[in-house]
């Protein structure tokens, strides 16, 4: 049976217990992380856990998290799991009170829980490639928190889906921001293209992992604003996730294949030195 973290607490999944006053039911109040292991070792763990402070600091409930004491208090949550690669999920909401759109800080206990999923590698996905759909981003302009408000990404990712596509690549009017749940690189001119880490998107571990990847390999990057006819017209283009690793972006589905409508010698090399810091672990 899966153990679950519940503040600072394990238990069993019949033994959880949460209120439906909780502000991350009531109104969404709330941040999360995803972080990915590999045959019991996680992958950037410190790095996520730092990001998932600063977000709980932006929205003004950063006091509730530890670095340290998170690092252990997962480490420990991996091992009183049997699963070997997968990812844990976690989530810190204000905590409970009756439902008012104000907050009282002084009198609300944050509420954090985690747990681990099972989850295999999308090696055949990374292989061959996938679609995507353009879809115009209509979440609000602080995506740099991974808050627990994702209805603009679930409506777009489902919209995706439903039209036999992979991912939805968000964009505000012209420019490109980032995938409904990945961040989008473009490869053309012999240059790697990013949107710039602003409060457009969420500046992803995986997305910082391949920008040190691009600087061992000596790849010239740029972030910069992208516009749709850009990342039309590019030679390749691939998206980033912390599950979802480095997925190639080979057709934008009623537009046109991206190059040669298969994944690009760049992104299997990025892949591969991806690969390869999974294996350092």
């Amino acid at each position: 049976m899966k153990k679950f973290l519940v503040n600072d607490q394990f238990m069993d999944e019949n033994e959880v217990k949460l209120s439906i006053y909780d502000r991350g039911y009531q109104f969404g109040d709330g941040v999360y992380e995803v972080i990915r292991f590999y045959n019991k070792k996680y992958f950037k763990l410190k790095e996520h856990l730092i990001r998932y402070i600063e977000s709980a600091r932006k929205i003004d409930i950063d006091s509730a998290l530890d670095l340290e004491q998170l690092e252990s208090m997962f480490e420990e949550l991996l091992e009183r799991n049997s699963i070997d690669n997968g990812y844990v999920y976690t989530q810190l909401t204000r905590g409970t009170a009756p439902r008012s759109h104000i907050y009282n800080k002084e009198e609300l206990k944050p509420q954090l829980i985690a747990y681990v999923e099972e989850a295999k590698r999308p090696l055949e996905l990374m292989e061959k490639g996938a679609s995507a759909i353009l879809h115009e981003d209509e979440r609000w302009t602080k995506c740099d928190i991974k808050s627990l408000n994702l209805l603009g990404s679930v409506l777009a990712k489902t919209k995706a889906n439903k039209d036999g596509a992979f991912e939805a690549i968000l964009h505000r009017g012209d420019i490109v921001t980032e995938g409904s749940v990945s961040n989008v690189f473009v490869y053309k001119h012999n240059k790697l293209y990013t949107s710039p880490a602003n409060n457009l998107i969420l500046n992803g571990i995986t997305r910082l992992t391949i920008l040190e990847i691009a600087k061992e390999l000596g790849i010239e990057v740029e972030e910069t604003t992208i516009s749709v006819d850009f990342l039309l017209s590019s030679d390749e283009v691939f998206t980033s996730a912390t599950v979802s690793e480095i997925t190639p972006i080979i057709e934008i589905k009623g537009k046109s294949p991206i190059g040669h409508g298969k994944p690009g010698e760049m992104t299997k090399l990025i892949q591969t030195k991806y690969e390869e810091k999974i294996k350092q672990l």
